[in-house]
This record gives C-alpha cells, sequence and structure tokens, in this order.
C-alpha cells in the first residue's frame, strides 16, 4: 500500500512539473527567455511612448526570441523608420521587422 502511495505521489509530481513546463509560450526555450521578450517589448513600447514624433499608439510591439515585430499604422516613412530605431536601440534586440503601413 505504501509503495502504491509513493508511486502515485511521484506519478503526480512528474505530471505537475512538466505541466508547469507549458507556461512558456510561443517558441521559446526557456522561461529567461519568454521574460526577456516581454522586457525587450516593454523597453521599445516605453521608448516610443517617450518620443513625440512617433504615435506609440498606432504601432503593436511583439518579441520572440529577440526579434521584434512593429505592426501598426504610422502617418509618414519618417514616423516609421524613427519607430524601427527606437526598436533597434533597445538592449537585446537581434532584428527588427518593420510591417508598419504609412496612411496618407
Amino acid at each position: 500500500m505504501l509503495i502504491r502511495t509513493t508511486l502515485a505521489a511521484a506519478v503526480a509530481a512528474v505530471a505537475l512539473l512538466t505541466a508547469s513546463g507549458c507556461a512558456v509560450v510561443r517558441g521559446q526555450e526557456t522561461v529567461g527567455a519568454y521574460v526577456d521578450d516581454t522586457a525587450i517589448t516593454t523597453s521599445v513600447k516605453a521608448r516610443m511612448l517617450e518620443d513625440k514624433s512617433v504615435a506609440g499608439t498606432s504601432i503593436s510591439v511583439e518579441t520572440l526570441n529577440g526579434t521584434v515585430m512593429l505592426s501598426g499604422f504610422a502617418k509618414s516613412t519618417v514616423e516609421k523608420d524613427t519607430a524601427e530605431k527606437i526598436a533597434r536601440g533597445v538592449n537585446g534586440v537581434k532584428a527588427v521587422k518593420n510591417e508598419i503601413v504609412v496612411r496618407p
């Protein structure tokens, strides 16, 4: 009986540890990579909101494994280029994909 209870507890512990590993989403290798990506996204967004020449509320920022993707709308190519420059200036950014659309 004791062996059966111990075995059941061990199986339950392994299941819980395995299931908690599912908290990492979007293909990151580790929880640390997810945290780093979140920090990069937050930093890029904050810098865009500080810069008066970029409408930070009109541009979405997503980060995956250090690659930042910008999407949304800009009023000019200057604004689009400035947003990309801001993203490239953040520590930890490996690449930037600029999918911002310029609206006249």
